[in-house]
């Protein structure tokens, strides 16, 4: 009760503003107003079979469905959240983003076949020194939003060079081999849903993927991204 009274005091002397627009944010808003909200670009991929991000990875590996939920290009608002996010110590961003993301994918039936919520891993001293992995949080909303487990299933196992500035080729290259599945896991028979933050290549998206359908041939593999490019 004390720590909600400061917190309303707080609010009203330093009132917390949109990460977007820059306007007061009502009680019931976290990092984003509802009409900024309503101004990001949905793709409306996960509605559609053989959508643009399940044509990036077929016949890569088995997965059922893929999506990536909103558009993204460096302009972008969506771009100007993911860089709070992920490097201006903002990781509650990614628990609103899934929120939102998850309450839609839910209401649209495409959750219905999961069992359990699988975030892309960050290596443990990349991860060390952000302080966080971001993945965690956008499944940590999105399992907020439908009651669905997350499970850290996988490891990353070595460190990589930063895909910012490497050729489609050399992502793909980059991404070999990143991930395994930790010990004492099955996803066996279980319907999985493997997030990721964004989707340019899909290079870690699809080292992920590998590494659950090789340790776990009967799973029945979703593939969702955040943020996804055009």
């Amino acid at each position: 009760m004390i720590k909600r009274w400061l917190k309303d005091i707080l609010n009203l002397v330093y009132p917390a503003e949109c990460h977007l627009c820059g306007n007061a944010l009502s009680p019931s808003e976290r990092f984003i107003c509802n009409p900024c909200i309503e101004t990001l670009p949905r793709t409306g991929y996960h509605r559609h079979l053989r959508n643009p991000m399940e044509e990036r990875f077929a016949g890569h590996f088995p997965f059922v469905a893929a999506t990536g939920h909103f558009f993204y290009s460096r302009d972008s608002s969506l771009a100007q959240l993911i860089q709070d996010m992920k490097y201006r110590n903002f990781p509650s961003i990614g628990d609103k983003l899934g929120e939102i993301a998850g309450k839609e994918l839910y209401i649209s039936g495409f959750l219905n076949d999961i069992d359990v919520i699988v975030p892309v891993p960050m290596h443990f001293i990349k991860r060390s020194k952000r302080g966080y992995n971001q993945v965690d949080h956008i499944a940590e909303g999105i399992s907020k939003a439908t009651g669905i487990e997350v499970e850290n299933a996988l490891k990353m196992t070595r460190q990589r060079k930063t895909q910012t500035s490497l050729s489609r080729t050399e992502r793909l290259t980059n991404a070999e081999s990143l991930f395994c599945a930790r010990k004492n896991i099955n996803l066996n028979g279980r319907g999985v849903l493997l997030v990721d933050d964004i989707c340019t290549t899909g290079a870690t998206l699809g080292a992920a993927a590998n590494a659950v359908t090789d340790s776990f041939p009967e799973t029945r593999l979703y593939l969702f991204s955040l943020a996804v490019t055009f």
